[in-house]
Parts: C-alpha cells; structure tokens; sequence
C-alpha cells in the first residue's frame, strides 16, 4: 500500500500497515515494533506537507480508532481517540452542545495529527489547538500507556502537546472545551497598505482577525470574526451563497486561473491582480467551527513561519519586495495570522506573542526560489518554521530557535531510546534518536 499526502510532496510504501481498533491493540505494535528494531510511524489524514508522517517500515492508519471516549460535562472536558478527524470531532462536540475555542481554517487533520504538527488558527488571545489539551495517552516505546497532565508527568506533557510524534504514539487526547459560540464573520478585500497600517487595531479590536494578500496585487481579503453567545440570531449564509462564494468562485474559478497560470506563467501577474479584485464582501454569523473552517479544493505547497509579533511589517516588507524579484511568479496569496504566547516547548510560539506568515505555490509551478528566500528572511528574526509545513532547517538550527529544545530532546531519550518512532525527516530536525 502505497500512501501520500494531500500535496503529493511525501509518497512512502511501508512494509506493514497497522489498523488497531484500541489502545491495547497499539501498544502490543509497538512493543513488537520495537523488539524487531524497526521503526514505526502513524498516519494522519496526510495534511502535513513535509515527509513527517512517512514510514518506510511500519505504519499506524488510526482510521478506526475514532470518537469520542467521555465528556465530563460539569468541566466541559471531553476525551477523544487520536484518529478523529477535526471535522467529526466538531460535529460531535455540536451535538453536546460544545466547542473547541479555536480552529485553523482546515479541519481535515487528525486530533492528534493537529497537534503533533502545532496546527493553530488566529486570535492574539488564544493559543494553538495544543493550548486547549488538559491531558494525553500514549504508548511508549516499551508498550507502556501512559498519561500526562500539568500535575502528572509534566515534563513529558510539556514536550507531548507539539511532540513531532517523536516521544510515542497518542491513544487519546482530553480537550479543555467550552459552552457552543457563534462567529460573527466580516470578510471583504480591503487596500493593504489601509490594512498593514491599521494591523494593530485590528488585532486588539477583532476576536480572531487575519488577512491574506495576493502578491501581484494591492488588495487583501481581511477576516474579522467576533465571538456571540450562542443564543445571539444567526445569520447564515445561504446555500446558495455558499456555493457560489466557496465553491464555484474560490474554488473552481480560482482553480481554473491558476491551472492558466501554470500553462502561461506570463498571465499570473494579471491574473493574480484580478483575483484580488474581485473577491467579494460577506457578512454573516454561524456556529464557531463553520465560520472557522474553509473548503480547501485547490491543491497547493506552502511554507509558514512563525516570527515575533512586532516583527511583521518588517518581515512582510522584504517579502514584498521579494515577489516582483522571483523568475517564477506567484499564483496563490500570502495569508497572514497571529496567536498569544504559550509555555509548550516546541510550539513555534513558545515565550513570544506570534504572527504567522504562510506563503504557498499551485501545485505543479516552481516555488524552490520563493520558499527558501522566504525561509531566509524569517530567519533574521529567529522564524520558526511550521512542523507539517515545507522548511529546510536541521536540528543545528533549530535549537537556537527554542529555549527548550535540549529539554524536549532529553524526554524523547526517555520514551524512545532507540530511535522507534524515528524517521528521516525527525533525524533532520530532531537529530538522529540513537
């Protein structure tokens, strides 16, 4: 059996492939994984778009380990299998009448796979998904189970919220939730220089605000989205709105252009420019992770990193510059996001307030010149490379960028001392584990 990921970027066709059905049923893999001396790798739905999940040996496919296990209503924290997908997991939250307090705009990814990667979505008072976890199960390389919280192994806790899947395999997460929320969503394009200037504002005054800018245009589509109790009207947008919004012109329109543009590289600047301008205004409120989350159908590489908040104006004014300078331009918009500072050793906003750039490529045109110029210039202020997302760094460079890296190496020593759930992709950003 063959597997890739969502880009195409990473293909592995492992020996064996594993389906448990329970935690049990993964620790004796593991257990047998590992007195065999080869490695082991679980699955996610494949959204990361480095080669992390790849597994040349052995495999976990967690797609009939799902749903939810309790919720604890009183404390509103719920326990869930590690191969839920964020999109079952919202729905099932729906029907308890809970939420998570922040998304990403994808919801394809596992709950473990989303939290392994550091997935996050924006809001300067909130934190990635890996903020919300109150505890987690997994499976060590001996086949033990074990569980950590803040008061109970938390040093492994600390390293396991954004773990690379280095330190095991996550049987269960137990998610800090809370009561269903609408958004109230205003998206419409707006000049960005009015949008740089007035960033700050914006981020102070808007729940979760971000905003993506086409490169060979002077517009951005901005995102402000307000928090409403959930009794508050809600004002959906029709299906037909939907439709026509989402699908026919974000993704099939905007498809069919790039596809144009892939062809006749000299046409991507206009098209880019009339892409920016004929996005369109909405006003509506719907349950949170509706609002939250987007249909992706247009298949792209991307490069995200995290940079100190009060970084941003300068790092984007390179990257500005930068675009009309490339050989191969630019088919799909820079998005732009922000998250507070959390205390999780690998997170990529660990002891700093974050702003997120995230720049990407159609899939099939050239972006080697692009990312790495990229990569270059969030490096001058100590960027942080998204852990599923497309980087170069090695583990040389990356131990400067976070405090407790040594830390986090010293317990994936404890939990994994010969290197189980390595693979070449955390030998190059981890170092080799034996």
């Amino acid at each position: 059996m063959t597997w890739s990921n969502w880009a195409g970027t990473a293909k592995v066709t492992p020996q064996r492939v594993h389906r448990p059905r329970s935690a049990a049923e993964i620790a004796d893999v593991v257990r047998g994984v590992a007195e065999a001396g080869r490695r082991v790798r679980a699955w996610g739905s494949g959204h990361s778009f480095t080669t992390i999940a790849a597994a040349d040996s052995d495999a976990f496919d967690l797609t009939e380990w799902t749903g939810i296990e309790r919720a604890d209503f009183e404390t509103q924290q719920v326990t869930v299998r590690s191969g839920t997908t964020l999109r079952t997991l919202n729905a099932a939250l729906d029907a308890l009448g809970l939420a998570m307090t922040n998304l990403g705009d994808i919801d394809a990814q596992t709950i473990a796979g989303a939290i392994s990667t550091g997935t996050h979505g924006t809001g300067a008072r909130f934190g990635g998904i890996s903020t919300q976890i109150v505890s987690l199960e997994q499976v060590l390389a001996d086949g033990s189970v074990v569980r950590c919280a803040a008061d109970e192994r938390p040093e492994l806790f600390q390293a396991a919220r954004v773990g690379l899947g280095a330190l095991g395999v996550i049987s269960t997460v137990t998610l800090q939730c809370e009561p269903s929320f609408l958004l109230s969503a205003q998206e419409r394009p707006e000049p960005l220089e009015q949008v740089l200037e007035g960033f700050d504002d914006n981020v102070a005054n808007n729940d979760h605000f971000e905003f993506y800018w086409f490169p060979h245009g002077s517009k951005a589509l901005v995102k402000r989205n307000n928090r409403l109790p959930l009794h508050a009207e809600r004002k959906p947008l029709s299906r037909m709105r939907q439709f026509v919004d989402y699908e026919l012109i974000e993704n099939v329109a905007f498809g069919g252009l790039c596809r144009l543009g892939r062809a006749a590289p000299k046409l991507v600047r206009p098209l880019g420019a009339f892409a920016a301008q004929v996005s369109s205004s909405r006003e509506y409120s719907d349950l949170s992770h509706r609002v939250f989350v987007t249909h992706r159908g247009v298949r792209f590489v991307e490069s995200e990193y995290a940079i100190p908040r009060e970084s941003l104006h300068d790092v984007l004014a390179e990257l500005r510059a930068l675009v009309p300078r490339l050989r191969d331009p630019v088919a799909f918009p820079v998005e732009v996001r922000v998250a507070a500072a959390d205390d999780i050793w690998l997170s990529t906003a660990n002891g700093r307030d974050s702003a997120y750039i995230a720049i990407h490529q159609f899939l099939g045109m050239r972006y080697r010149e692009y990312f790495d110029a990229f990569e270059a210039i969030a490096g001058q202020v100590g960027g942080r490379p998204h852990w599923g997302k497309m980087h170069n760094l090695d583990a040389s460079v990356l131990r400067d960028r976070y405090p407790h890296f040594d830390d986090f190496l010293r317990v994936r020593k404890e939990c994994d001392p010969a290197g189980t759930f390595s693979n070449n992709y955390l030998d190059r950003v981890l170092g080799p584990a034996a």
